[in-house]
């Protein structure tokens, strides 16, 4: 039977050279109080120290130094193996200095090797990948010259070319849960996700390593065998933390999320409407949006990205077709509307939720009809980059898993970056003035996306952007749509640094 204690407590068994398995998503389901006891006991002890951090998705908060990267800054963590940096913009700047061993992997992959670990697998063998920066003919995984741990290798099966991953090795766990009953067993019902709760829980516990849960509640009466997501079993320690919210930086819990309250199709279009309504919009993300989102058909099942694509499912709610689509986020969500923001990772009044390592087989089955996700960069012959500038690391997140396998790719993108200005008059968009950061290059810094991958998969590529929309062709770009009032030569062909074929309606 798991030992109630408090978080310090929990944390006093962390020993130098641990590695810490968290079943974070950005901002949501994060063990804060267990973070922060653990930073609070290396400033006091300079232990634990030299430790490794495991996280298939990536750690919560979007501010500098936030309470889970804190450690990182402390400069108790020696190395990170995690797939998103955008909530840790401490742990990218170290990363990006050579001061940090650090490793990008694909979402999908490593939560696919932690349920694999559990079973007591040591790698997964797979496509996702191929031909991209994880491939090991780029290495782009090692993101620093410190870096030098081969995790994937090329393998040959029936002549096929595959990748195979390594799987992770924890030592602790950190988890996140609702409430558990008198004997231990924990359900989740306030979080807007499970991530890989059961599956981390398993492995750790199959290493002899240390499982760690933070809870709101201890329930008075047993709920229902069902309901319970991680068995008392599997579990070392239990922390009552009742200031424990939903959502790192935001108050209390908001049961739209959990889907504990449910909403109808048009009450949350209304209630899009309604928000909408005087909300301050980007213009150039409102524009792509609205052409991006006729990409829209009744049935299709979609993934929303974080960023421009996130006012696509906005869109989506205003124009009505909501209701005629499964929109779903790479956490677990199914249909309702995907959040944008901080709470990103969670839908409003979603219709279930299932673990990451679930959506992730579906995603990778080729069960998304349709994708909308921004991109960094996009070169010649179509190929983008999503995660990685010298002077900026984003992280592949689940960029790979979405994009590659998915029937048809919109990218949504501004065409410059960084003081982009329009006007919209009666006779149709007017630049002002560029953006200092081109979007499109002769060539990429890193391969999050590959054209070659495309022709052969069959998939059906376009770019959004607030002026025009190409399509990938059998050579490259095609710009097939130009906004009202845009100098086609002046506004676009002359400003990319490569030829693209030209298929404009007359």
């Amino acid at each position: 039977m798991p030992r109630f204690v408090s978080p310090a407590e929990a944390v006093r068994g962390i020993k130098d050279g641990d590695c810490i398995l968290y079943n974070n998503f950005l901002s949501v389901i994060n063990a804060e109080q267990l973070s922060a006891a653990l930073n609070e006991r290396f400033e006091k002890e300079g232990h634990p120290a030299h430790l490794s951090l495991y996280c298939s998705a990536g750690l919560g908060g979007w501010t500098p130094g936030n309470v889970c990267e804190k450690i990182v800054c402390l400069g108790a963590v020696d190395t990170v193996y995690l797939s998103h940096f955008g909530t840790t913009p401490e742990t990218a700047r170290l990363i990006l200095e050579n001061k940090l061993e650090a490793y990008n992997l694909p979402f999908g992959v490593m939560s696919h090797a932690i349920r694999a670990a559990a079973g007591g697998e040591e790698y997964v063998i797979c496509d996702t990948g191929l031909n991209l920066f994880t491939d090991p003919k780029y290495k782009g995984y090692q993101l620093n010259e410190r870096s030098k741990k081969e995790l994937v290798q090329e393998i040959v099966i029936d002549g096929k070319r595959r990748l195979k991953y390594d799987v992770p090795c924890p030592d602790v766990a950190f988890i996140k849960g609702s409430s558990c009953d008198e004997e231990g067993n924990i359900s989740m019902e306030d979080e807007v996700a499970i991530g890989d709760a059961l599956s981390i829980a398993q492995l750790v516990r199959r290493r002899g390593g240390k499982v760690i849960v933070q809870v709101a509640r201890k329930l008075a009466a047993p709920r229902h065998p069902m309901e319970m997501v991680i068995p008392a079993t599997l579990v070392d320690d239990i922390c009552l933390c009742p200031e424990q919210t939903q959502v790192q930086g935001l108050p209390g819990v908001d049961p739209l999320f959990s889907g504990q309250q449910q909403l109808s199709d048009e009450a949350l279009c209304e209630m899009v409407r309604q928000k909408a309504a005087g909300a301050k919009k980007d213009p150039a993300k409102k524009r792509i949006a609205e052409r991006a989102v006729r990409e829209l058909r009744p049935g299709h099942v979609v993934n929303i990205g974080v960023g421009a694509p996130e006012y696509v499912a906005e869109e989506a709610a205003r124009s009505g077709i909501l209701s005629q689509v499964n929109l779903t986020v790479e956490s677990g969500p199914m249909r309702g509307l995907p959040a944008g923001g901080a709470p990103f990772g969670s839908a409003i009044s979603p219709h279930s939720i299932c673990t990451c390592a679930e959506q992730f087989d579906f995603y990778d089955g080729g069960g998304l009809d349709i994708c909308f996700i921004g991109a960094l960069e996009i070169d010649a012959e179509g190929n983008v980059n999503g995660h990685y500038h010298p002077k900026k690391l984003s992280g592949i997140g689940g960029f790979i898993n979405i994009t590659q396998f998915t029937h048809k790719v919109v990218f949504c993108t501004a065409f410059s970056a960084g003081g982009l200005e329009f006007e919209e008059t009666p006779d149709g968009l007017h630049i002002k003035k560029e953006g200092r950061f081109p979007k499109f290059v002769e060539k990429v810094n890193a391969l999050s996306f590959s054209a070659e991958n495309a022709r052969a998969y069959g998939q059906e590529v376009l770019y959004v952007t607030e002026r025009c929309v190409f399509r990938l062709g059998e050579k490259g770009l095609v710009l097939t749509e130009a906004a009202p009032g845009v100098d086609v030569q002046k506004d676009i062909l002359d400003r990319l640094p490569f030829a693209v074929e030209v298929e404009l309606d007359s």
